[in-house]
């Protein structure tokens, strides 16, 4: 499946697009009007970024917590530093307890930090240009179709005009 994503300023150019793309026999169901009035980003199904790095801090954090007790407990085990005078197996365990604290702060900075600014690919440019007031046509189909729909959305002069190709699995 061939995506095309036409970002218009304005309600009324994105009408007329639309209207163009129906009159050269696009079937309209294989188009999609998204902005104030029409479909959200939600409702599309563009990726929130926040979902994102949410999702990147959870996977990140189900290891690196772990991780950062044994390595906390073994670093004090190794090194005898008391923290407390609460005997070396306390001192131990508040060991594995910083370094589980720390492994939930990398999990959170770079999880979370990466998937709100790379998990989310075009989405965010497209969710901040909606949030603009702007609107955006989306043609999905064949390479034809989607070389069709170029040729008449350029008429138009969108502000972007960008094809993407779905994966196929290899």
């Amino acid at each position: 499946m061939n995506y095309l994503v036409a970002v218009l300023p304005d309600r009324l150019q994105a009408e007329e697009a639309y209207s163009a793309l129906e009159k050269e026999g696009l079937p309209t169901n294989q188009i999609d009007i998204l902005g104030q009035g029409y479909k959200s980003a939600d409702e599309y199904g563009l990726i929130d970024p926040k979902l994102q790095a949410k999702k990147g801090a959870s996977r990140l954090s189900t290891w690196l917590i772990p991780f950062g007790f044994v390595a906390g407990y073994v670093f004090n085990l190794l090194t005898g530093i008391e923290i407390f005078p609460i005997g070396s197996l306390g001192n131990h365990l508040i060991g594995g307890l910083l370094g589980a604290a720390a492994g939930a702060f990398g999990a959170y900075l770079v999880g979370g930090g990466v998937g709100l600014t790379v998990g989310s690919g075009d989405a965010l440019p497209y969710r901040n240009r909606l949030n603009e007031g702007k609107y955006l046509i989306v043609v999905k189909g064949t390479e034809e179709l989607t070389r069709q729909a170029t040729r008449i959305l350029r008429q138009f002069e969108p502000e972007n005009l960008q094809g993407y190709a779905e994966p196929t699995g290899a």
